[in-house]
């Protein structure tokens, strides 16, 4: 059996429906129609601009720095985060975005210049990628798509992407086009759902990131840093 193939699907499911004491579903299952839909009532109408106030808003409520520039100053403004987190050492995608945004030059040389090691995710090293970002000292990525109302950077992870970019450096910078910011998480949802529907390539893991990582478990006190980056910035970058 090859990797991916799936073997008895038809009798395990009709094994299921046989102990549920019911006929198995063969025909999809249709979304209902709500009378009410409130979840698409937030910030509804807003402009960008006023979103990217709530978004700033809710930075502060997150522990996450926000800052705002132009494209022609984010590669500045990316230098002094980095520098500001300790410099030391960098892990990227591998992401045209950085190249579009200007921002090669300053991975390849800018930051060499101030002794920080830069490493940009490499699909033929495997695993080596996540000892690499283990020890990196800030990671950064692009956001694909942000929520405003929860502060949240959605990263549709794949090849050259991983998952471990924004996760286990000490640090996270999140780069978020202006022109991705939506009001909250239907708006992804929806998205999602369209291109699967349509039989679009769905990225393989969607991530939500709010902000540096924490906890509350703990006789429900507040500890940032447990799991994961232990600070956060958003650069929003005025793209249009």
């Amino acid at each position: 059996m090859t990797k991916g193939t799936i073997a008895n699907k038809d009798s395990f499911l009709d094994h299921i429906a046989q102990s549920l004491g019911r006929p198995r579903t063969t025909t999809n299952v249709e979304k209902p129609v709500w009378k009410h839909n409130p979840q698409q009532e937030v910030f509804k109408g807003y402009s960008q601009d006023e979103l990217v106030e709530v978004l700033k808003q809710q930075g502060g409520r997150i522990h996450t720095d926000v800052i705002e520039t132009s494209v022609k100053d984010l590669p500045r403004a990316l230098e002094n985060v980095v520098m500001g987190f300790g410099g030391h050492s960098v892990i990227t995608w591998d992401d045209p975005r950085f190249e579009e945004f200007g921002l090669t030059p300053l991975l390849n040389e800018g930051l060499a210049a101030r002794q920080v090691d830069v490493h940009v995710w490499n699909t033929d090293i495997g695993d080596k990628n996540t000892e690499i970002a283990e020890k990196a000292n800030v990671g950064i990525t692009f956001s694909d798509t942000t929520l405003a109302e929860s502060g949240t950077v959605v990263l549709f992870s794949g090849e050259g992407k991983g998952r471990a970019v924004s996760l286990l450096p000490a640090t996270y910078i999140a780069i978020i086009p202006k022109s991705t910011i939506v009001p909250r998480m239907t708006q992804v949802a929806e998205k999602v759902h369209r291109e699967n529907k349509n039989g679009e390539a769905v990225a393989p893991c969607v991530n939500f990131i709010s902000g540096p990582s924490n906890s509350a478990d703990i006789e429900m006190n507040l500890i940032v840093g447990v799991h994961g980056p232990i600070k956060a910035t958003y650069i929003i970058v005025n793209d249009k």
